[in-house]
């Protein structure tokens, strides 16, 4: 595998580059799904176009990361599918959709993953995790009521990756995600049991909350027996427990 890219993903990604010769993996451009600059956007657009070129001239397939949130799939009645509805609520949601069409429409081999919010050392400072951490470590930890968010580990993700890649799959688009929607209020208040923190919880209302879950259905008939999958009930704690074990030594910092 080529990979494209420095970032998170790409550095945990890296094992896997002796293997699958015939993909590249584009792990670069917009991480923050809160972002909207269009020039962001652009340079991404540009890349892309420019890899599935190269792709498509050489036979090569590429491997796309999109996101399964509530942002690209907007509002459902029900776990968000790949062949159902995408209505995109937020700026970065629509970019990643475009992104989709642009490579779908490219001729190039291809396989888009819609990942949910991963977790793992390293990861940007912007993102959940760290950002609950760090608020804990600082006394006060604001949380928008009713908001959820599906955690899955970047190894298992890579380990998922893996196994997908081996598959003879030249087009297609799947959820990687553990299919199960975590209150953020649990995730952080885990957290704080764990780091011994007399933290305070601010709540925000943000105005109506529609609950947003992913299936991993078509992920489990790919891969099936591939860990988490939603399959363990115990699966949010432990990678809790990790993340702070692994990637936040924070007991030293207090």
């Amino acid at each position: 595998m080529h990979i494209v890219g420095n970032g998170f993903l790409a550095r945990n990604l890296r094992p896997l580059a002796g293997r699958h010769p015939d993909t590249v993996a584009l792990a670069a451009g917009v991480s923050w799904a809160s972002g909207t600059l269009e020039k962001d956007f652009a340079r991404e657009r540009d890349l892309l176009a420019d890899t599935a070129r190269q792709c498509a001239g050489t036979g090569r397939r590429l491997l796309f990361f999109s996101t399964a949130s509530a942002g690209l799939y907007g509002p459902l009645d029900g776990p968000a599918r790949e062949d159902g509805p995408v209505l995109p609520a937020t700026p970065y949601g629509a970019h990643k959709l475009a992104q989709e069409e642009l490579l779908r429409a490219s001729g190039a081999d291809h396989l888009i993953l819609r990942l949910s919010h991963l977790v793992g050392p390293g990861q940007p400072e912007h993102q959940l995790l760290p950002t609950l951490v760090r608020s804990l470590r600082e006394g006060t930890v604001r949380i928008h009521r009713g908001a959820t968010r599906d955690l899955i580990a970047v190894a298992d993700v890579v380990d998922v990756i893996d196994r997908l890649l081996a598959l003879p799959l030249r087009s297609g688009t799947v959820n990687v995600a553990s299919g199960t929607a975590v209150p953020v209020e649990e995730i952080a208040g885990h957290l704080r049991r764990r780091m011994g923190v007399p933290a305070v919880t601010e709540y925000v209302d943000a105005g109506p909350v529609h609950p947003h879950t992913v299936s991993v259905d078509k992920l489990r008939a790919l891969v099936p027996g591939t860990a988490p999958l939603g399959l363990d009930p115990d699966y949010p704690r432990r990678l809790l427990d990790g993340y702070l074990a692994e990637a936040e030594p924070w007991p030293a910092r207090l």
